[in-house]
């Protein structure tokens, strides 16, 4: 699949990048914070030969979008995500990796009849159960002026078991955006973000879902345990990937992709 152009969608405040490609019924892919939208580029040909239009974005100040912005948080992002949806004529699949999929839950709540389904993979959905040092470390290590530096040097701890082939190359890319102006300052913005708005609309959520975690993501106590408060609080289906960290499509993408093309299938039928 060819390396489809950056397009830009207004939004107020600032521009968000994405590109699309292929044809059929609508799937819009959103990353999490600190990393960009080429997060998909395994599962991307995947969805695109089984038979969808695939779209996929960059969070606000990350990647190919702007960085000035006024709000960088999970309800930010949803209202990208639907603004995107709109724009290219959904409803879509939508799916969301870390905080993009606390985005995608959101989205389901706030306009139901935009999302046909949901593939929350790493999903936060609520804040993390983690103790309060273990967060003021982590507030304190993302802090400026070497938060930036910081993301980037624990970004392979992130991929405990299969690291990609193109690790190092797209890690470089996630440094290079980071260098962006305006986008540490995003970047240290969306770290701040609390996840209890989305947790509070779980309830509405109403569409189907599909909850993928790694058993080793090490941004959970317990991986499984949190996979399954997902899947129940969304009454979606939970698939656990041996050995893999928090971006398990990266990882293992042959064990993944056929289980989210497969619920695609079930979900929205590809024009056949």
């Amino acid at each position: 699949m060819d390396t489809p152009t950056t397009r830009y969608l207004d939004r107020d405040g600032g521009r968000i990048a994405y590109d699309v490609t292929g044809d059929g019924p609508l799937v819009v892919a959103i990353p999490g914070m600190g990393d960009l939208r080429s997060n998909y580029r395994f599962l991307a040909p995947e969805i695109v030969h089984a038979g969808y239009r695939f779209a996929s974005m960059d969070l606000r100040g990350h990647g190919d979008s702007e960085a000035s912005f006024d709000a960088y948080d999970d309800r930010a992002a949803g209202s990208d995500l639907l603004a995107l949806v709109g724009h290219l004529g959904g409803p879509a699949v939508i799916i969301g990796n870390s905080m993009g999929a606390g985005a995608a839950a959101w989205a389901a709540a706030e306009a139901p009849e935009a999302v046909r389904g949901l593939v929350l993979i790493g999903p936060f959905v609520r804040n993390a159960p983690v103790g309060l040092i273990k967060q003021l470390l982590f507030r304190l290590s993302m802090a400026r002026p070497w938060g930036a530096a910081a993301w980037v040097a624990y970004l392979p701890k992130l991929y405990p078991g299969h690291p990609p082939a193109d690790f190092e190359r797209h890690r470089s890319e996630i440094r290079e955006s980071l260098r962006k102006p305006g986008h540490a300052a995003a970047f240290l913005a969306t770290t701040r973000t609390s996840h209890a708005p989305v947790e509070a609309r779980l309830q509405e959520v109403h569409t189907p879902t599909l909850v993928v975690m790694g058993e080793r993501d090490p941004d959970f106590v317990d991986p499984g345990a949190e996979a399954n408060y997902v899947g129940a609080q969304l009454h979606g289906d939970v698939v656990m990937v041996k050995n893999a960290g928090h971006y398990p499509h990266t990882e293992y993408p042959e064990v993944v992709n056929p289980v989210i093309t497969g619920f695609l299938a079930r979900v929205t039928p590809p024009v056949t």
